[in-house]
């Protein structure tokens, strides 16, 4: 199972949110780049980023910011955020993604990702974010109405082969993942799930590790890390049991 250190970009620095609220901001590193070769010299695997200002506007704001953490380090680098049509998707691409990570289109715009899953193939992740097992869109600003694991099983059926799901409710908060709701999402997919939110300890990860559904293959740590809960090289551990 795979450690992904988060690095949220708003205004160009490295930040987290507490539960996915634009009003609750803590700032880390005044250049994500840090952040970017910090959590690579403690032995990442791979990083996500998220554009926050682009999951606002609908488009990529950042991507100089992008491009400087996939020139920093060796690792691959996954990218999400405003990536709502072709252009935006190549951008980030262009800029030094291994992977795209697509929420709202996914579900508002057929077509697109249809385009996305037969010009990119396994790069694609696409994202699906819940608050109480419901999905959210537009940079976790707008509710849908539509349950988590039937969104997953539908998007399944179009070609998704890579999710990530956020618990909106724990995230930022380091009380623990939501197993539950992660596994509940998981069985509805034969596809690869990476999850996200509520990590606060080893523990917690190791947790992840003996109870997460098989197709689980990651999960992404921001909060923790950040706060020196424990490093990039104990959560590996932990993970591999």
């Amino acid at each position: 199972m795979i450690l992904y250190p988060a690095i949220d970009i708003r205004d160009g620095r490295a930040v987290r949110l507490l539960q996915g609220d634009y009003a609750q901001e803590t700032a880390y590193d005044p250049d994500p780049a840090d952040a970017a070769r910090r959590w690579a010299a403690e032995g990442s695997r791979f990083l996500h980023v998220v554009d926050l200002d682009g999951a606002k506007a609908g488009a990529p704001k950042n991507l100089d910011a992008i491009a400087r953490i996939a020139a920093a380090v060796d690792c691959p680098v996954q990218v999400g955020g405003g990536l709502r049509d072709a252009e935006s998707v190549d951008a980030v691409i262009a800029a030094g993604a291994e992977r795209v990570v697509i929420g709202t289109a996914a579900l508002r715009d057929p077509d697109f990702l249809q385009w996305t899953i037969e010009a990119h193939g396994e790069r694609v992740v696409v994202s699906v974010d819940a608050r109480e097992g419901r999905v959210s869109l537009a940079g976790w600003t707008e509710g849908s109405g539509v349950d988590v694991a039937d969104a997953v099983a539908e998007l399944s059926g179009r070609g998704v082969k890579r999710f990530l799901s956020t618990a909106i409710e724990v995230d930022g908060t380091m009380e623990g993942p939501r197993l539950d709701e992660l596994n509940r999402v998981a069985a509805a997919t034969d596809a690869a799930l990476i999850a996200s939110g509520g990590v606060g300890s080893l523990a917690d990860l190791g947790a992840v590790a003996r109870e997460a559904a098989a197709n689980v293959e990651g999960i992404i740590v921001g909060r923790a890390l950040y706060e020196k809960k424990f490093t990039v090289a104990e959560g590996n551990a932990a993970l591999e049991g």
